[in-house]
């Protein structure tokens, strides 16, 4: 009997012993579930960001390349005759220049 009884708390404490890996193996389980979806919001938030400033760079460069066309502009003859007729008001000796009338 006296064994039986033994036998019998062996068992209940492997019975205990397991309950309690299995606890503990869910209980890591929902931890890692729940940091995994941490790290997935915060990699879509990174990989929107990545998006927003790769189209930044792509405006940016668009810029530079007009301002590149501009400035190649700036240095022809039309571009000066252009600023001396607008801004200046000059005009060619042969040239007639039709102004409206300020009442």
């Amino acid at each position: 009997m006296a064994r039986r009884k033994v036998a019998f708390k062996k068992r209940r404490q492997n019975r205990l012993g397991m309950i309690l890996v299995s606890v503990v193996v869910v209980m890591l389980f929902l931890v890692m579930t729940v940091s995994m979806t941490s790290l997935r919001k915060k990699r879509d938030a990174y990989i929107e960001k990545e998006q927003s400033l790769q189209k930044q760079i792509e405006a940016e460069n668009d810029r530079a390349e007009e301002l590149v066309e501009y400035e190649k502009y700036t240095k022809t003859a039309a571009y000066v005759e252009e600023v001396a007729k607008d801004k200046l008001g000059l005009v060619y000796e042969d040239e007639i220049v039709f102004q409206a009338e300020e009442k």
